[in-house]
């Protein structure tokens, strides 16, 4: 009897079968290929800074203008009828780089001033006739629904740094810039300016607020006269992880008391921003209690 070779047929097989498995495992959409990520992060493929870089990056794309702007009140602006003296007062004061000018109308928004074209002005003995107008650069306009990954797209491909955001209906309603964008990617850009920052709150409409994570519970509870306890955490963010007790994912929601917390930009690490809800009483509520405080403080 002729014995005949092993078959070949489950070494073949079992060849196929892990080719088949490393194709089933390529990620089909946004949330498999952040675990997969994750995976390799504590695999220590990947470590932890450029894990959070990709999760920042791929977070962009899904993200909008409307949840990162500044809003017009905490602009800093230059009014086209100002004198040199007074301008360069304002930009002293606040130390930007770059300042939207509004024209007669102070809801309408002209142009740019770049501060560093003031320095040939600074000491110009000509100053008298200083023309605000001859200065300016053109101010670039862009809808409050714009995704942040095709607005910075469109920074880099302009140079510019900053764009003027308008509502539905035309309107300034804030202002965003190339650095508030990379932030989302990178995390906070501090500078040796960066001593205070008075954007930890945007206010959209009465129900909802853009909140910074690194929001100090003491200034949240100032804004919405709330008593929540900085004793277990000092941040906002702090308060959403100790409730959920993991790192939550983009679009998941939380509620503390009255208040809804969702995550809009988060990595493997840290909660970056949120959006808080407030229900249409409470809202109304908070209206009435801030109207009545600052009636007492002007009394």
């Amino acid at each position: 009897m002729i014995d005949e070779p092993p078959s070949s047929e489950p070494r073949q097989r079992s060849w196929i079968e892990r080719i088949a498995q490393v194709f089933s495992d390529e990620p089909t959409d946004i949330k498999s290929l952040l675990a997969m990520l994750r995976s390799a992060e504590q695999d220590q493929v990947l470590d932890a800074d450029a894990l959070s870089i990709i999760e920042g990056a791929l977070q962009v794309s899904s993200m909008q203008v409307r949840e990162i702007v500044i809003p017009r009140p905490q602009m800093a602006t230059v009014s086209i009828q100002q004198s040199l003296a007074e301008i360069l007062d304002i930009v002293v004061e606040a130390a930007h780089s770059r300042f939207p000018v509004t024209g007669e109308n102070p809801d309408q928004i002209i142009g740019i001033l770049l501060a560093k074209d003031l320095l040939p002005l600074a000491l110009n003995p000509e100053a008298e006739r200083f023309n605000l107008k001859d200065i300016i650069r053109p101010a670039t306009f862009v809808p409050e629904s714009k995704r942040l990954n095709v607005l910075l797209k469109e920074f880099r491909e302009t140079r510019n740094h900053m764009a003027i955001v308008i509502d539905e209906y035309g309107t300034a309603s804030g202002l965003v810039t190339i650095e508030d964008v990379l932030e989302q990617i990178v995390g906070e850009i501090d500078d040796e300016f960066d001593v205070d920052d008075e954007s930890y709150i945007k206010r959209l409409d009465d129900q909802q607020y853009i909140i910074k994570a690194l929001t100090p519970v003491e200034d949240f509870n100032e804004y919405f006269l709330t008593s929540f306890s900085d004793e277990e955490a000092d941040t906002v963010g702090g308060l959403v992880l100790q409730e959920l007790r993991h790192i939550p994912e983009r679009d998941e929601s939380v509620d503390l008391g009255e208040f809804q917390f969702t995550v809009l930009n988060s990595d493997s690490r840290q909660i970056r921003l949120l959006k808080l809800t407030l229900p249409v009483e409470v809202a109304a509520r908070l209206h009435e209690q801030k109207e009545a405080a600052q009636q007492v403080k002007d009394s």
